[in-house]
């Protein structure tokens, strides 16, 4: 392949991978992505995504973020655990392609109280002036937020945003288009045509590809690996009623003028 994938979005430093990670690696070149723009959701991730990326420094970009729900998604994140996280940015800055997983999740049954949509809010506010200190995109999760966080990231000055696995309204996906954000979708949208109208809508310049690995594949109790952002690439082509290799070749190119330190990557890519 001339252009190769960018998973914008995946958890390569997953539990899930570590028994089978070379196969898993393996199958991943195999299927022509050149990136991977590796996620955290804990500060206790930090290390291990960068000890991978010292493992396969031509594969995997990482990124560092507290997600809203820390604990497996037991509880709301606090200021208190950014405790820890905060040094980490700075003393990694030079190895980060983007702040992230960060955002909201508004879902009732994970942020019941108010003071957990507070806190929640306070975390991310604190990582956006972070991304915007050292200069680097976020990756973004919303969820029950989507208009919340399209507007937070706004009042804060936020210019590069990847809103993954985006399933917010259409308005308000053209708000953050507007914006100038990116939206990306994982492999999981081809057995749901729900979010069929949001894709047709927002223009491919804005999309990237992810896989969100290992959760949301097409199969829903299955592992989702890398290799299957080849299926999200076709769903989106099929809506679109635009090539796979269109679709391919510009998201490759969105996801580098998001992520600019993610060229050292791919340097075949000339834009």
């Amino acid at each position: 392949m001339e252009y190769g994938f960018v998973d914008c979005h995946c958890h390569i430093s997953a539990r899930e991978f570590e028994k089978d990670l070379e196969d898993v690696i393996q199958r991943t070149k195999e299927a022509g992505v050149k990136t991977l723009v590796a996620v955290t959701e804990e500060v206790g991730e930090f290390d291990r995504v960068l000890q991978l990326q010292g493992r396969y420094p031509d594969l995997v970009a990482p990124c560092f973020g507290l997600h809203p729900l820390q604990e497996g998604g037991q509880r709301s994140v606090n200021p208190q655990d950014l405790d820890a996280a905060l040094p980490l940015f700075y003393k990694h800055r030079e190895r980060l392609v983007a702040i992230g997983e960060i955002g909201l999740d508004f879902t009732p049954w994970c942020a019941p109280s108010h003071q957990d949509r507070e806190d929640q809010m306070s975390v991310f506010i604190k990582q956006l002036s972070v991304a915007k200190e050292l200069q680097l995109p976020v990756n973004v999760h919303s969820r029950s937020a989507a208009k919340v966080t399209i507007e937070t990231m706004r009042e804060q000055g936020i210019s590069r945003a990847l809103l993954h696995n985006f399933a917010g309204k259409p308005s308000v996906a053209l708000e953050g288009v507007q914006a100038g954000f990116f939206f990306s979708f994982p492999p999981a949208v081809c057995r749901n045509h729900q979010r069929d109208k949001l894709i047709k809508q927002i223009p491919l310049e804005h999309i990237c590809l992810e896989t969100d690995s290992p959760a949301l594949g097409l199969h829903k109790h299955e592992r989702n690996e890398p290799c299957n952002i080849a299926l999200c690439c076709r769903h989106i082509a099929d809506v679109k009623g635009l090539s796979t290799q269109t679709v391919q070749i510009v998201t490759a190119q969105n996801a580098l003028r998001l992520f600019p330190k993610v060229q050292t990557h791919m340097q075949h890519i000339s834009l």
